[in-house]
């Protein structure tokens, strides 16, 4: 909507928005983007007219157009709702987030979990529902960490990249100070989204439980690709050292929506005290049953093997090629340095039909930029062929 017209007799100073100045200097550095929208999630499918290839998509296990989780959504909408009309402290509260939940905690082997509207949401109201004194942040947690953090007021102390040296050191510095009766939280991606890697999870619990820290631990880019289900959490086996424990619905669950797993007393605290989960409409009917039918056919496992199967030839391929492919999960970045190589080799892709996007500063360090692949369980092995076809026209190792 535009603006109220100004005349020069209002005598009007200007504070407002110069809107179109901000634009100019995002397209200056190239980092202006606008939306694309595509004909459907499948791995192949119809993005600005024409058929493409997407290796750039979260829905790891391809169950977003799985029959069975289409099936469950439609029947959730049909028994509950579209949407579940309130808060869920109000009258949103249904009887398909109460089986989600029941669900998740099975999964994790916790007392309870709490749904939330988002992953974002479940970040950002957790860590200011428990208001600590101190957070100690991994140097990549997602954007929905760093911006809770920001929210708490609390003294943030960034440890480099999953280093439990440096947070240990991180600890002993602040307990060096004055930090009697503090409470302290250890936060940490458990898959981190553009490396592709992954936390070292035990040396972290050690280095938190000899301060007496509670640690939390994002699954966004983890759950439902390991063994029942679980993620990187259940696969380490640390269920019992790890007090918090969240997640997305949005990625290998192929829905919307997030979730904090956990002991009673800490979703009952969640309840009451997590503004993002107080003030927002319950998550949609349709979006817990889909979720909840995932989550079912990830325990089944065979969909993993899938999953695990199709990164396996796609690394080995692009490795082969000549590529240096980074990380240990189904995130493959593709290592390219120079942001315009990697923009270049993008657009090399997308024009042979495959869509693998260039990540680029500042998401990511100068001279890292990378091409983002993600395999998911629903690509054929003629597409993860035609994939690795694309990256050799376009030239082998950049």
């Amino acid at each position: 909507m535009a603006g109220r017209e100004v005349h020069d007799s209002d005598h009007a100073q200007p504070h407002g928005f110069d809107l179109g100045a901000r634009r100019r200097e995002r397209a200056a550095s190239g980092l202006q983007r606008s939306l694309e929208p595509a004909a459907s999630v499948a791995p192949r499918t119809r993005v600005a007219g024409a058929e493409r290839l997407v290796f750039a998509s979260n829905n790891y296990l391809g169950l977003a157009t799985d029959e069975r989780v289409q099936q469950a959504a439609a029947e959730a909408a049909h028994e509950t709702g579209a949407g579940a009309g309130a808060s869920r402290l109000v009258t949103g509260d249904t009887d398909c987030h109460r089986r989600l939940e029941r669900a998740l905690a099975d999964t994790k082997g916790t007392e309870r979990a709490l749904a939330f509207s988002s992953g974002y949401a479940a970040n950002v109201g957790t860590l200011t529902a428990l208001d600590p004194d101190v957070v100690f942040s991994d140097a990549l947690n997602h954007a929905s960490i760093v911006d809770g953090c920001r929210l708490t007021g609390a003294d943030t102390v960034v440890y480099d990249h999953c280093d439990p040296a440096s947070l240990a050191a991180a600890m002993r510095e602040r307990a060096d100070q004055d930090s009697h009766g503090e409470s302290w939280l250890v936060v940490t991606d458990s898959v981190f989204s553009m490396d592709g890697d992954v936390a070292p999870l035990a040396a972290l619990c050690n280095v938190a439980e000899r301060h007496g820290a509670w640690l939390m631990v994002d699954e966004a880019h983890a759950t439902g690709l390991y063994e029942d289900g679980g993620g990187i959490v259940e696969r380490e086996g640390l269920g019992d050292r790890v007090d918090i424990r969240l997640g997305t619905l949005s990625k290998a669950l192929a829905s919307q929506g997030g979730y904090v797993a956990g002991s009673e007393q800490l979703v009952d605290h969640l309840i009451n005290e997590a503004r993002s989960f107080v003030f927002s409409t319950g998550l949609a009917p349709p979006a817990a049953g889909a979720a909840r039918e995932a989550l079912r056919i990830a325990r089944d496992g065979a969909v993993r093997d899938r999953l695990w199967e199709n990164v396996a030839r796609l690394r080995e391929g692009l490795t082969a090629l000549g590529y240096e492919v980074r990380g240990e999960t189904q995130i493959l970045p593709v290592m390219v340095g120079d942001r315009a190589d990697a923009t270049g080799l993008a657009e090399s892709l997308r024009e042979a039909g495959v869509i693998a996007p260039a990540i680029r500063p500042p998401t990511v360090p100068e001279g890292t930029s990378r091409l983002r692949v993600a395999p998911t369980a629903a690509h054929t092995p003629a597409e993860i062929d035609a994939c690795l076809a694309a990256f050799e026209a376009a030239g082998g190792s950049p």
